[in-house]
């Protein structure tokens, strides 16, 4: 094993295959060599060489040696390149099955070539490839859970109008309320999927220089109606002018997700504060929008970003679950990231990190 912080030695497979034929072919030299000082006790003598003989009289001793170092060399060869090749079409042959606990990379021992690097690709591949299965069957699982219920609700909601007709008008109401709820989870889903179809770091048609400051700013006006009515604020710290190349349309969700979501678990009366700066080592403007509401645990500030993930206490509070979801794929498709930590004094803090930069291909 080497120590820390050492470079593995590595022998590319070219030099290998190299090596290979010229012992195959230094061998054989030595094969013929071999012969004569076997033949005579001595080597051949220099100058040119002696007419050769009739066909009879070559010696087959020289050929069967060299033809023999030759087939070993090969042989050794053969096995060194097939065999991991083999486990190679072995392993992406149980992934074409779904089988994707599948590694490759340990059964090729201390090799160090081409060929274990491409083990290790394939097993990272395999391990992304687990990753979305579980995470798409945890996804439909979440997602058969939340159509069903508002389709439960509205089921009874008929069954109470057919029992009693004096209730028809409240539950019609219903219907409709949950049937808002159906097109919103719909609307954000197909967001989501729209985000993660979308090639990363990709510029789209629509991104254009924009004053990220200013949409936050807008966003922040959009959203203090509603909070009016709960007889919340919203503290606005210095926002500075940072212009960046982004998808306005996606920029300005991940921001509303983020501070409705804020404003949604604060109770009544409480101030959501939010702020902005540049940092001055890497130009990344940083956003952080903090609420007054319970707080998520430690071991669950990155759940929380998942599809369908949902803070202790907000199960019942109205929402998709898919808020966070989206800001977090809008940002890492523009560069940047969103983390959650905890707030000094109670609630949470979620920061917003977009690069200098955001796409690499706009001057």
């Amino acid at each position: 094993m080497p120590w820390p912080g050492a470079k593995r030695w590595r022998l590319s497979l070219f030099w290998q295959l190299f090596a290979a034929l010229w012992l195959s072919m230094v061998l054989g030299l030595f094969g013929v060599l071999g012969y004569f000082v076997w033949r005579d006790g001595r080597m051949p003598p220099p100058g040119p060489p002696a007419p050769p003989g009739p066909p009879h009289e070559v010696p087959a001793e020289p050929l069967v040696s060299g033809a023999l170092a030759s087939l070993l060399v090969s042989a050794l060869l053969a096995r060194y390149l097939s065999h991991p090749i083999r486990q190679l079409r072995w392993a992406l042959g149980e992934v074409a099955h779904e089988r994707f606990d599948t590694r490759v990379r340990p059964l090729m021992g201390r090799r160090h070539d081409e060929l274990a690097e491409l083990a290790s690709e394939v097993d990272a591949m395999t391990a992304r490839l687990q990753q979305l299965h579980q995470s798409r069957q945890q996804l439909m699982h979440h997602l058969s859970h939340e159509l069903r219920s508002p389709l439960h609700r509205m089921q009874a909601a008929v069954g109470l109008a057919r029992q009693d007709p004096e209730r028809v008008a409240a539950m019609l109401t219903r219907i409709e309320r949950e049937t808002e709820r159906m097109d919103a989870l719909i609307g954000e889903l197909l967001t989501l999927h729209r985000l993660e179809a979308l090639h990363p770091r990709g510029r789209p048609a629509s991104a254009q220089t924009l004053d990220i400051s200013a949409l936050l700013q807008a966003v922040a006006d959009d959203a203090l109606v509603e909070a009016e009515a709960r007889r919340q604020h919203i503290a606005l710290g210095e926002l500075p002018r940072w212009h960046a190349c982004v998808d306005g349309e996606l920029i300005c969700r991940a921001l509303d997700n983020v501070l409705r979501n804020a404003l949604k678990f604060s109770p009544d009366g409480a101030t959501v504060h939010l702020s902005a700066q540049v940092d001055a080592a890497t130009g990344a403007w940083v956003c952080q929008i903090a609420d007054e509401g319970p707080g998520v645990p430690p071991h669950l500030r990155e759940a929380i970003f998942e599809p369908f993930t949902r803070a202790p206490g907000g199960q019942h509070l109205p929402g998709t679950g898919l808020g966070l979801a989206i800001a977090r794929r809008v940002l890492s498709w523009h560069g940047g990231h969103i983390s959650a930590q905890g707030r000094v004094g109670g609630g949470l803090c979620v920061c917003i990190v977009l690069p200098a930069l955001t796409f690499p291909d706009v001057a």
